[in-house]
């Protein structure tokens, strides 16, 4: 019998293994000061590309004196316990009515934290007799949901129209045996390559094959559709998704979550979702502070509007200069680069020192072997210099990587990791 932590005495795992030459500079970086298009790190004024604040509200004056307004009224505790037992609040009521009618849903229900709230929707959502078909690159909070499901449960190739029909007509083979329904999850935006998900081919499929769709809006929310409603209002199908869900870690700058639907179907989540049931309710200043940055999403659409001149400059900007941004449909901006890890590692540093340009690194296990990711945020908050200065150093760094320069740069770090 082995002891349990021979595992972690062992293998540290495909990032752990890096910790040392990796943390607190690739991972677990300090960002310092005001969020906003330039901050500290490491003592040096860098352009951020890793925040996703996209409208610019984490530290627009208008939100900061409402979040600090609701502080003082309410502190940081009320109310206490969980929603069904003595935390929930008229103001509660107000802010699910809004972004359900914001994303032109029936009914909302919040949630305390985006992760966790998607984990214990698809936990509600299916029993063991259910099956669940889902995108292999959906995020991690919706593998570990999947994770959680007693029955049975099919991945399709990333957006790919075929593979989602081949797992439907699966899914209904064991669905038609055990008596359940299919549950069909995408993203509204996949958060590595921007692409949106194919909602509108999936929906099309509904013709043919009887599910309900459930879809993560987190990096659509506020970004994508005329007036902001995501990936779903900007492919026309707002009405066929069936579970709509949003986060406010990214538009809205803040802490919190929420699910939208037809009335009956919310109703029952909130009676049902363990993870809300459970858990202190979403504390007033928060809820407040919500209230205000909707209100920005519905009145000031110049916030959207400066966003994507933003985006279009930036990803134009890298084409242009024959970049690989794959096929980003959104905001998010993967720059795609061929090289190993150190080699990585010594191209971000140079960024970073050099040319003060920080935006995060996606190596392997996320994309494949021999790949390098520079995921890119762009925010409302940034301006043309920022973008012209990141372009610039681009150009530089692509030059370093194709001449071998950080392959030498990388040569000690990665001996270091062969011993």
């Amino acid at each position: 019998m082995k002891d349990l932590f021979d595992k972690i005495y062992k293998d540290k795992g495909p990032l752990g293994k890096w910790a040392d030459q990796a943390e607190g500079y690739f991972v677990f970086p300090k960002l310092e000061g005001e969020i906003g298009n330039r901050m500290k790190f490491q003592g040096k004024e860098v352009i951020t590309w890793s925040v996703n604040d996209y409208l610019g509200l984490a530290n627009h004056p208008e939100v900061r004196k409402v979040d600090a307004e609701a502080a003082k009224q309410y502190g940081s505790a009320y109310p206490m316990g969980a929603r069904m037992m003595s935390g929930h609040t008229n103001l509660h009521e107000q802010l699910q009515n809004e972004l359900a009618e914001f994303v032109n849903k029936e009914a909302a229900y919040l949630l305390n934290f985006g992760y966790q709230g998607m984990v214990s929707t698809i936990d509600a959502l299916v029993g063991k007799d259910d099956v669940i078909v889902y995108d292999v690159d959906a995020h991690a909070c919706i593998i570990d949901g999947v994770r959680l499901h007693m029955g049975k449960r099919f991945t399709y190739k990333h957006n790919d129209v075929a593979s989602i029909e081949k797992n439907l007509q699966r899914a209904e083979k064991i669905a038609q045996q055990t008596g359940g329904g299919i549950l069909l999850i995408s993203e509204g935006v996949f958060g590595m390559r921007g692409e949106q998900g194919k909602l509108k081919e999936i929906v099309a499929l509904k013709e043919k094959y009887n599910f309900r769709l459930f879809v993560d809006d987190a990096h659509g929310f506020g970004t994508l559709g005329k007036t902001g409603a995501g990936a779903g209002e900007e492919q026309g199908v707002q009405d066929q998704i069936d579970v709509y869900f949003a986060t406010f870690a990214k538009s809205m700058a803040s802490t919190g979550a929420f699910i939208a639907g037809d009335q009956e179907v919310i109703d029952y989540l909130k009676y049902n979702l363990r993870s809300q049931m459970f858990a202190k309710s979403l504390q007033m200043q928060l809820v407040v502070g919500a209230l205000k940055r909707l209100d920005m999403l519905r009145s000031m659409p110049q916030l959207k509007e400066k966003l994507w001149e933003n985006v279009n400059a930036l990803q134009n900007g890298l084409k242009e200069r024959g970049f690989d941004i794959g096929t980003t449909q959104s905001c998010v901006t993967p720059v795609y680069l061929k090289g190993s890890i150190p080699e990585a590692m010594a191209l971000v540093k140079d960024l970073r020192e050099n040319h003060g340009v920080f935006c995060s690194i996606v190596v392997y296990p996320v994309i494949p072997k021999g790949l390098i990711l520079l995921r890119m945020i762009p925010t409302a908050s940034h301006t043309m210099k920022d973008i012209e200065e990141t372009l610039e150093a681009f150009s530089s760094i692509r030059e370093r990587l194709e001449n071998g320069t950080y392959k030498r740069l990388s040569a000690g770090v990665a001996a270091a990791m062969d011993d």
